[in-house]
């Protein structure tokens, strides 16, 4: 069916779970994609993380002659890797397959381009991911919340996301045990079970999400994430626009993101102890917190949703332009 209420129409299409983690699911081909296309009659496909679905997009775009952009925004290798222990090299082979096919990829992060281009993708450009101001921001900050969830005037060290085996949210055990310290964890997912075992002292908020998930951001102290596959990472930006000190990954996404000691504090990917280590400092020097959590909401402001848009249609402008002078 095609749902013709909302601002586009919709089409909707069979999916199974995902091995692993049936939260998430796949798309899988139909015949109703091409139909779609056909009559939507668009200047540019845009393929959001194409890999089954997407790939049959391509095909279609390229049926009809225009041009399609491919967003690049999910590590699948590492997902491979995480979930399946093989098909890393296999993943990358369809990665590449789809991505060349493509007249643009865009890649969300400094890092992901250097993995796409070592990997034979071609025609890799940087766009990067806005985020909500206007949502997410400082004066969200709950004394109310603060109160409940660290009674003892503990600092709140807050993760955010899904509560899954790649995100390695269990590196925070030793952050955790710090005294003074009460960690707060925000979303769910399979690993859910296992995390709370494995983190009796942290408190489990499940999942929020829009102004509830926002006043939770703002009445952290610290954010924390510690996934290595982060082909952006849109937590931390949203730590930052709610006026909260960071500490991620040296890896992926973050490091676009987190410059280290100006607005955040990057650590050594799966190091527990380092990630503990950071935490004490930001625990133990309040002028610090500030100083990065100031400087970290200085950094986004300009990435608002607009401006990231915008760069958007310029990119589409491109390949049309780039399309209609290899036709003439």
């Amino acid at each position: 069916p095609i749902d013709h209420d909302g601002p586009a129409p919709v089409v909707y299409v069979p999916s199974l779970p995902l091995p692993g983690y049936p939260q998430v699911r796949v798309a899988l081909p139909s015949r109703r994609l091409a139909a779609a296309v056909a009559s939507h009659r668009p200047d540019v496909v845009h393929l959001a993380s194409p890999f089954v679905l997407g790939a049959r997009g391509m095909a279609v775009a390229a049926r009809a002659g225009v041009p399609a952009v491919a967003v690049y925004q999910t590590d699948l290798a590492g997902y491979a890797r995480t979930y399946l222990g093989a098909g890393e090299l296999a993943a990358w082979r369809r990665i590449r397959a789809v991505h060349s096919a493509a007249d643009l990829t865009l890649a969300p992060s400094s890092d992901s381009i250097r993995a796409l281009e070592a990997h034979g993708v071609p025609r890799v450009r940087l766009w990067q991911r806005g985020v909500d101001t206007g949502r997410f921001r400082p004066e969200l900050r709950d004394e109310a919340l603060r109160g409940e969830l660290a009674p003892n005037g503990e600092l709140l060290l807050g993760y955010v996301g899904r509560l899954a085996p790649e995100k390695r949210v269990d590196l925070l055990a030793q952050a955790s045990a710090l005294p003074g310290v009460r960690l707060v964890v925000t979303g769910d997912g399979p690993s859910g079970t296992a995390l709370r075992a494995a983190l009796p002292r942290a408190r489990f908020l499940g999942r929020r999400t829009g102004d509830d998930l926002a006043r939770v951001y703002a009445s952290l102290d610290v954010f924390a994430h510690t996934g290595p596959f982060e082909t952006f990472c849109q937590t931390v930006q949203e730590a930052q626009a709610s006026g909260v000190p960071v500490v991620a990954p040296a890896a992926g996404g973050p490091l676009d993101l987190v410059d280290h000691g100006r607005n955040g504090l990057l650590v050594p990917p799966g190091d527990g102890a380092a990630l503990r280590e950071a935490v004490r400092t930001l625990r133990d020097d309040p002028a610090l917190r500030a100083r990065l959590a100031e400087t970290g909401l200085a950094d986004v402001a300009g990435r608002t949703w607009e401006a990231i848009g915008d760069q958007l249609v310029e990119h589409y402008t491109h390949v049309r332009q780039a399309r209609e002078v290899a036709v003439r």
